[in-house]
């Protein structure tokens, strides 16, 4: 009878059965993160092959895994637990997740994270940035703005505390390391501002740090600027200064005395790089970060203004 069975198992049906299934589209977050979603997929299924040409199931088992399971990984999904959600606006929330026995998450600032969502019994990834400082201990906290049609949107809209999220990573290509540049241009545009959070506060926590900072937002309104109570608690440091570029308003008039004279009106484009470039106080190395369009433009833009190739990166 055991002959019988082992026979089965080996039959090309069986081993189908225990073929890897290909991602969906939908499942890639679409942020060049590695290893990607399909990377773990094609991963896998040349383990299959493997297994299946020497008829040995036992090269589809992975080690196991002697680490905490609430220990971030790049590869697998890990369950964190949702102890707080705020609106900020009407269509961005600030949720803050706990990490179990009070420890650090374990990435870089500006890294990101890939969320997993199932919406309709189709499953979503995307990508997100932690604003927490990187040092944080218990918790982290990502800022996701919610579109009227979008799927991970109505994934997030469904969330309350006490749910639990999936995430891995961390992915991210640039690392921040103290007074390596004279002075970091931050261009970001809505929630392109998230990477800018950690980074600016690892330089503002750091007391050796003497990096020069000039921070830009791009925002519709000033109502719609996040974070605001700490933009200007950061832009209080002797080294942080901090702008605003409103793209729907065109007059200081209503807005608070603080941010008059810091605000722009219309768009960031080629004449006010240029100025924020040449206003800079050491050699500018610029961060990018917002919509493709926007940082194609915006490093359009940084080139013309006499930055090289190197002198800037995309988040």
């Amino acid at each position: 009878m055991m002959g019988e069975r082992e026979e089965d198992d080996d039959t090309e049906e069986a081993w189908l059965q225990l073929r890897p299934m290909e991602p969906l589209p939908s499942q890639c977050c679409g942020s060049g993160c590695s290893p990607c979603v399909f990377d773990l997929y094609h991963r896998d299924l040349a383990r299959w092959e493997a297994a299946r040409a020497s008829k040995d199931r036992s090269l589809l088992r992975w080690p196991e895994s002697q680490s905490c399971p609430s220990k971030l990984n790049p590869e697998t999904f890990v369950a964190f637990c949702i102890s707080a959600m705020d609106r900020l606006t009407k269509d961005t929330y600030r949720v803050r997740f706990a990490v179990p026995g009070n420890s650090q998450l374990g990435l870089q600032p500006g890294q990101h994270l890939i969320l997993r969502g199932i919406v309709d019994d189709l499953e979503i990834q995307r990508a997100y940035t932690p604003i927490s400082p990187a040092n944080a201990e218990g918790y982290f906290e990502v800022l996701i703005k919610c579109y009227e049609m979008g799927l991970m949107s109505r994934y997030v809209e469904s969330w309350r505390a006490g749910d639990t999220a999936f995430w891995r990573g961390p992915f991210g290509d640039f690392f921040y390391k103290a007074n390596q540049y004279g002075e970091l241009l931050m261009l970001a545009a809505g929630t392109g501002l998230a990477p800018m959070v950690p980074i600016l506060q690892s330089i503002t926590d750091n007391e050796d740090d003497e990096t020069f900072v000039t921070l830009v937002g791009c925002f519709k309104t000033f109502e719609s600027i996040y974070l605001k109570t700490f933009l200007q608690e950061q832009a209080c440091f002797w080294n942080v200064r901090t702008f605003f570029v409103l793209s729907q308003e065109s007059s200081s008039e209503q807005l608070p005395w603080s941010y008059q004279e810091k605000t722009h009106f219309g768009r960031l484009g080629q004449d006010l790089i240029k100025e924020l470039v040449s206003c800079c106080r050491r050699k500018p190395f610029a961060l990018v970060c917002g919509s493709a369009e926007f940082s194609k433009d915006i490093a359009r833009c940084l080139l013309c203004a006499g930055l090289t190739e190197d002198s800037y990166f995309l988040f």
